[in-house]
């Protein structure tokens, strides 16, 4: 079914309120959600609403929870999520960094114990609307590890997401690197399992770490794993997120010994910068300009298919999603009605969507 984007808003923001949270709070991570799908990463869409509502119930997610800022030295700032959303928590963090780099040029910022803050590029987002770029490097702990290390016949990471944003200029809209390092995100394996699809080829491998199409696998005991993108590259960055994300935040990583109680807590480690410190704005910007034009200038191997850099594909989706609605397969609208239905939603307010 299709649903349009304004009406899946309020229909998720209801079910955060009657879980608990403040409306904006419920607001903001029903937004969030949703404009996840409208720019095509259906993994981080409202897919999720369900396992969020059952965190809530377990005690797991909570509801309500700014982040708390733990240490505050000058360029160096740690907050700590307390467990609540993560978008929340995130967004309460990345605001505070994004204000204080400018006044240090240049912030180290590290976000950990914060339920799964979603679409890493809500963060980049937020830097480029201070006008600075960042990165982030993150990893996922409080549940078993999905994704399997280079070479390796069993998972050790999860999907330890990368994102580096770039603002636009008055000619190039931003670009917005956001990516996790496994081949797909988990979330895709779960999309596919509900509307009964198999897998791409080469994407995960079973229990006995033979290739397998079958998304079930990561489902159920004992699992499979996705693997890494480019190989050995994409394991070399996974680690690197664990040890960035997880050490320096104080967070932990997925190492066994740290203590899991079945949920998605992400950290995040970020470094936010100041362009104007470093070069002239207008020159920065004439680069801009002209070293994406120069890239997207190369003669496209399909003739159908233009070159396009980080941020086109999702601008593009989210223009046809808008115009088109939101596509919510029948499993994952039922999971959904069931959720709210169980806190109170009457029937006719997903009969009607």
């Amino acid at each position: 079914m299709l649903v349009q984007a304004n009406i899946l808003t309020d229909i998720v923001t209801t079910i955060f309120e009657k879980s608990g949270s403040p409306l904006d709070e419920a607001s903001l991570v029903a937004g969030s959600l949703v404009k996840a799908n409208l720019m095509g990463h259906d993994s981080h869409g409202v897919g999720l609403v369900p396992t969020y509502v059952r965190h809530i119930q377990a005690g797991l997610l909570i509801p309500g929870t700014s982040a708390e800022c733990v240490k505050d030295d000058s360029a160096i700032m740690m907050f700590d999520g307390r467990r609540g959303f993560g978008r929340r928590a995130g967004g309460e963090a990345m605001a505070a960094a994004a204000e204080r780099c400018r006044e240090t040029g240049v912030v180290l910022m590290t976000l950990r114990n914060a339920h799964h803050i979603g679409r890493i590029g809500a963060y980049g987002e937020i830097a480029m609307e201070h006008g600075m770029i960042s990165l982030h490097f993150v990893n996922v702990i409080d549940h078993g590890p999905t994704v399997a290390p280079w070479g390796g016949g069993e998972a050790r990471y999860v999907t330890n997401p990368v994102c580096i944003a770039v603002p636009g200029t008055e000619n190039t809209p931003p670009t917005l690197l956001d990516m996790a390092t496994s081949l797909i995100a988990l979330g895709k394996a779960r999309v596919a399992l509900s509307k009964g699809e198999q897998m791409a080829e080469g994407l995960m491998i079973d229990a006995n770490g033979k290739p397998t199409t079958d998304p079930s696998v990561m489902y159920n005991e004992p699992k499979g794993a996705l693997l890494p993108f480019g190989d050995h590259k994409g394991s070399g960055l996974a680690l690197m997120c664990e040890l960035l994300a997880g050490g320096l935040s104080g967070g932990g990583t997925i190492q066994p010994n740290n203590p899991q109680q079945k949920s998605i807590i992400n950290n995040m480690f970020t470094i936010v910068i100041d362009p104007a410190r470093l070069v002239d704005m207008t020159w920065l910007r004439s680069e801009i300009d002209a070293t994406v034009d120069y890239v997207k200038s190369a003669r496209p191997a399909d003739p159908d298919k233009p070159v396009i850099v980080a941020g086109d594909a999702e601008r593009a989706r989210t223009a046809e999603r808008m115009a088109a609605g939101i596509e919510i397969n029948d499993e994952a609208w039922t999971e959904m009605r069931e959720t709210g239905e169980g806190l109170g939603m009457e029937s006719r307010v997903f009969e009607a969507s």
